[in-house]
């Protein structure tokens, strides 16, 4: 569904510092300079996660996420960086094995639990990509950018053509419950809107009783839209507008 918003928002947002402020205070820093030193100890270099090229061959559902630009804040650099198994899957399964995690996703235990997820999507038809949060050369949260209107959920709203889904996990404990969480979602939800171009909207399904996380899509300028029963999940159906991005 084409947008006459298109253009001039795939020009202004990259100057806009109130969208991709990525600037962390000292402490926040000083956790993810912790994380830095976790994942050398577990053997994941810190720039293990350049970028392209992409493990991805499957059909392109969603306009090469694996070739978006990053998102520049002031002093901070955040991509999206398409999940490899071989290289990705220790993180995201210890991430995943987190108890605040696991209520919430259901994937821990062994790595090959987290590892037939990641399969799932990778060998799919390509209706959803796993990928790292990328943060100055650190991975440091899981995200999923899906096709909401090719996926079930389409079957308990009212989809458009091109809605784009997001699922956030922010990897290490120190990082969540500080802001951390709004300030991804509206850098993530601005990437999907520059990039897709047929996109108008950006949706999230989070759990109804995961209170932080529906905060944190508020706070990003998601609306509220409905509560949505779900085979898995009451969920709060979260949806940003292309057209109020710059309002809310």
């Amino acid at each position: 569904m084409p947008s006459a918003e298109s253009s001039t928002d795939r020009s202004t947002s990259s100057s806009t510092d109130d969208t991709l402020d990525l600037h962390l205070p000292d402490e926040l820093t000083a956790l993810i300079d912790e994380e830095r030193a976790v994942l050398a100890r577990a053997d994941v270099p810190p720039r293990a996660h350049p970028g392209p090229p992409s493990p991805w061959t499957g059909p392109d559902l969603l306009d090469s996420v694996a070739e978006w630009g990053p998102a520049t804040g002031r002093s901070d650099v955040f991509r999206l960086v398409p999940v490899s198994i071989d290289r990705d899957l220790p993180l995201v399964a210890r991430w995943m094995n987190d108890p605040a995690v696991a209520a919430f996703w259901g994937l821990a235990g062994p790595d090959e639990i987290a590892g037939a997820h990641l399969r799932a999507q990778l060998e799919g038809d390509g209706r959803s990509v796993p990928c790292l949060g990328v943060l100055n050369g650190t991975p440091m949260s899981y995200w999923e950018v899906y096709r909401a209107d090719l996926d079930p959920i389409a079957r308990h709203y009212a989809a458009r053509p091109h809605d784009t889904g997001l699922h956030l996990l922010i990897g290490a404990v120190a990082d969540r419950g500080r802001g951390f969480g709004t300030a991804l979602l509206r850098t993530v939800s601005d990437l999907v809107l520059d990039n897709r171009p047929s996109c108008t909207r950006v949706i999230a399904e989070p759990d109804i009783r995961n209170t932080p996380s529906v905060a944190a899509f508020l706070g990003a300028g998601f609306r509220f839209h409905a509560e949505l029963e779900l085979p898995e999940k009451r969920a709060a159906l979260m949806i940003r507008d292309r057209a109020h991005r710059h309002l809310l």
